[in-house]
């Protein structure tokens, strides 16, 4: 008689699976059911302010998905100018948080061992400080009442303030500062990292200071500037509360949408496929992120 099959893992596999499993379960892919639920229904005045998608009624189940949400999307500019006006701000930002953090890094990773600490720990000082005050010291700073006009108008540089808060100027500002040590992190944790003798060996090869940075430096430290740019990236996507307080009029983005679909509107399903499709343009760079740490932990192995 044959035995039935069976497959059982060890109970310290199952726990070490399973956990992740249930978080994600539990954090993403339950809010998301949820979310994909309201966008798929229709608005109504009512509390929750949507309808159900199940009707039962004469013994029939009857399931009423509305597509026009996500067809709303597409037909009104408003929501794709958002989304664009979100994709270049978070790009611009990305490449100055990249283009201030990795000297920065650079310059962290190269220092003596017993100062790496300080200056890491300087680095994220500003981020035990609420993100809010930080933001409300930036329209202070800002302001054409601020500490900048007021020293380029007793310098005599200028003559009248300039106009900076309410612009997209200052809302790159506020993000880029916000930001710069979730790129400077990971950077600092590559760079740190790197082989000192192949740089010491192309220095005795002849190689200049600029060529050893191109061709070994740069490359090596490639990991360090996907994961710093994708910790940018993402969340500066559905930033809100920067673009609402240093921003004007111009500063549409999709976080902004979200808010006046959801509490002033009181849109939930339009508010709810909004989300969904902003998530649907986050998942491009997720996965190409996911795939090159695939690639990578291969070549290790």
């Amino acid at each position: 008689m044959k035995k039935p099959l069976t497959f059982k893992l060890p109970k310290g596999q199952c726990w070490t699976i399973g956990v992740p499993y249930f978080w994600l379960l539990l954090f993403f892919a339950l809010p998301f059911a949820i979310v994909l639920k309201i966008s798929l229904s229709t608005a109504a005045i009512s509390i929750p302010p949507y309808e159900s998608l199940f009707n039962y009624a004469d013994e029939s189940l009857q399931i009423l998905l509305n597509l026009g949400n996500y067809l709303l999307i597409f037909d009104d500019s408003l929501y794709l100018y958002a989304y664009l006006g979100s994709l270049k701000m978070a790009f611009i930002t990305t490449l100055g948080c990249l283009l201030i953090g990795y000297p920065m890094a650079y310059a962290i990773a190269r220092a003596p061992k017993e100062k790496q600490t300080l200056l890491i720990l300087l680095v994220m000082l500003p981020s035990w400080t609420s993100f809010l005050i930080r933001v409300y010291a930036w329209m202070g700073i800002l302001s054409n009442n601020g500490v900048i006009n007021n020293i380029l108008l007793w310098s005599g540089v200028i003559s009248e303030p300039i106009q900076m808060l309410n612009t997209n100027f200052a809302v790159y500002i506020g993000i880029i500062y916000s930001y710069l040590p979730f790129m400077i992190l990971p950077l600092y944790a590559t760079l740190s990292q790197l082989d000192g003798s192949l740089l010491e060996a192309a220095s005795d090869l002849g190689s200049r200071s600029l060529n050893t940075f191109w061709k070994i430096t740069l490359p090596l430290s490639k990991g360090g500037v996907i994961a710093g740019s994708m910790l940018v990236f993402i969340p500066v996507v559905g930033e809100f509360v920067i673009p609402e307080l240093l921003g004007g009029p111009d500063s549409l983005m999709i976080g902004k949408v979200l808010w006046q679909e959801f509490f002033n509107n009181r849109d939930w399903p339009v508010a709810s496929a909004l989300a969904i499709v902003m998530l649907g343009l986050l998942i491009i760079p997720i996965t190409l992120f996911h795939r090159y740490q695939s690639r990578s932990m291969e070549k290790e192995v």
